[in-house]
């Protein structure tokens, strides 16, 4: 946690005003049950131990006390799990009755939480949701039929790396990857690019999302003293509000533009928004309104843009990092597919040491380290006569478990084989491996990011040999991550790209 001035100021507040409440019963009153912890101190409770990458300090706390751990964070109680078998417990065992979300205040901006899927309880609305991606979207044959226009997006950015490398300038992977997987979707859903792989928007675009998502992943006083919330003491509503109503602008611009062509009589696009336009009222007999679908296209476009793009550039980093690794798999590539086409989606399944890389890249740098905090609906009995009771919030810290020795072999080092002899997949029925979720709560694009970020890696890795700018060693690459609701790499990624010569 940032100990800037404001924050002090900001606990001296808290503290005067919740001494005023304080009362001589324990934080574990009412007999609760509760998984076990450090011991918190007053007020504050064990806010401190989060520091600024709460994912890393909650691991090394679950290492003391316990992978299923209660900590006070203010005045809330929040159940860390950071185990396979605790995870299945949540995620299976309990999820109709922990599946409901606590809401951050960074995103009770401009009532987002009150039409966006990701945030939306588990209910009527968030199940049309649901159901509009699964068969409008995220269907396999609805996949299919966009298979021409993901080779198109791909084509791109194989054709901009290669200008770059004529020109003997380096390529910032995150940013290529992220205007490629923008452009796919945004092509889905209005038609039309929305950024310039060779401009500056993307950059813009790029900043308003991953402000979204390290304000909401910020550890926010006010989401800890209650009373603090209208005050804003750190500013994350503000700056939140400002991001957002940047994205719904953009979204506005060509809602606007699409309903005036219909007025107008221009040809359908029969793309997503026409979809939408046409279906405007849900099966619960709430309307489909502006708001609504601004909301639907924030959760979209941020989650599917910046998760795509940074495991892309992870599995890059780690390559450069691992020169085996790089060999290994673009000797995979060029084995299976060879220089005189280019990679299908197709092939993927031909490539098992490529999937491997993904995955063990997914395994190091879980897209969201924790995930979405669940809220508890009702008490509920866990393992070994635990309680989680009513109303407590619950995160699941997929990056521990990914690193837990007891499950994984030198669990610190990228070794793609682990994966090579191991039955694991990532839909949700592995629980040492979610980095998408499980449940009911789990990842709906799952399948576009499948498909994309295999494709992308292999056009990559088959059209250009990967160095790391001259000077530059693999053990001197900048591997730090910038904590937010996802996990990106602090500082971005540019590596030189070497056209094949074979191609």
């Amino acid at each position: 946690m940032e100990l800037s001035t404001w924050m002090l100021l900001s606990l001296g507040v808290s503290v005067l005003l919740l001494l005023c409440r304080a009362t001589k019963r324990s934080w574990r009153s009412r007999g609760q049950r509760l998984p076990p912890g450090p011991t918190p101190l007053p007020v504050v409770g064990n806010l401190f131990e989060l520091g600024d990458k709460p994912h890393r300090s909650i691991a090394r706390l679950a290492k003391v006390y316990s992978p299923f751990m209660t900590l006070r964070l203010g005045q809330v109680n929040t159940v860390f799990v950071s185990s396979p078998q605790m995870a299945r417990e949540i995620l299976q065992k309990n999820d109709a009755v922990l599946s409901s979300r606590w809401i951050p205040e960074a995103v009770r901006v401009l009532a987002f939480n009150e039409a966006s899927m990701v945030w939306l309880p588990p209910y009527q609305r968030w199940r049309n949701l649901r159901r509009i991606c699964k068969t409008e979207l995220f269907t396999t044959q609805r996949l299919d039929s966009y298979r021409s226009l993901r080779r198109q997006k791909v084509q791109e950015l194989v054709q901009y790396i290669s200008d770059s490398a004529s020109k003997g300038l380096l390529v910032d992977v995150g940013r290529v990857a992220f205007s490629t997987t923008l452009n796919l979707i945004s092509r889905t859903v209005f038609s039309i690019d929305l950024v310039d792989l060779y401009g500056e928007s993307s950059q813009e675009f790029k900043h308003v999302v991953e402000g979204i998502l390290e304000e909401a992943g910020r550890t926010n006083l006010s989401d800890y003293f209650p009373l603090l919330a209208k005050l804003d003491p750190q500013g994350i509503r503000h700056r939140s509000t400002k991001y957002f109503k940047r994205l719904h602008e953009i979204f506005d611009e060509n809602i606007e533009r699409r309903l005036h062509s219909k007025r107008d009589g221009t040809t359908a696009r029969n793309d997503f928004l026409d979809e939408l336009l046409e279906h405007q009222v849900q099966g619960d007999g709430t309307k489909f309104d502006r708001h609504a679908l601004k909301c639907f296209f924030s959760d979209i476009f941020v989650a599917g843009s910046d998760t795509t793009s940074s495991t892309v550039e992870w599995a890059m980093a780690e390559l450069l990092r691992n020169p085996r690794v790089m060999a290994k798999v673009r000797e995979e590539i060029v084995r299976v597919i060879g220089f005189s086409r280019e990679v299908e989606e197709a092939d993927i399944g031909s490539l098992p040491y490529l999937q491997a890389v993904v995955k063990e890249t997914l395994r190091l740098h879980p897209p969201v380290p924790l995930m979405l905090p669940r809220l508890a609906e009702a008490t509920v009995e866990v393992q070994h006569g635990y309680e989680i009771p009513k109303g407590t919030r619950l995160l699941i810290n997929i990056w521990a478990i990914g690193r837990d020795s007891s499950l994984w072999t030198e669990p610190e080092e990228f070794l793609p084989e682990r994966f090579l002899n191991k039955e694991v997949d990532f839909k949700g029925r592995h629980f040492e491996f979610i980095p998408f979720g499980s449940g009911r709560r789990i990842c709906p694009g799952l399948p576009l990011a499948y498909r994309m970020v295999h494709l992308m890696l292999a056009s990559m890795l088959q059209r250009f040999e990967w160095r790391l700018p001259e000077g530059k060693e693999p053990r001197d690459l900048d591997m730090e991550e910038k904590f937010g609701v996802t996990l990106i790499m602090a500082s971005p990624l540019k590596a030189m790209a070497v056209p094949t010569k074979c191609c």
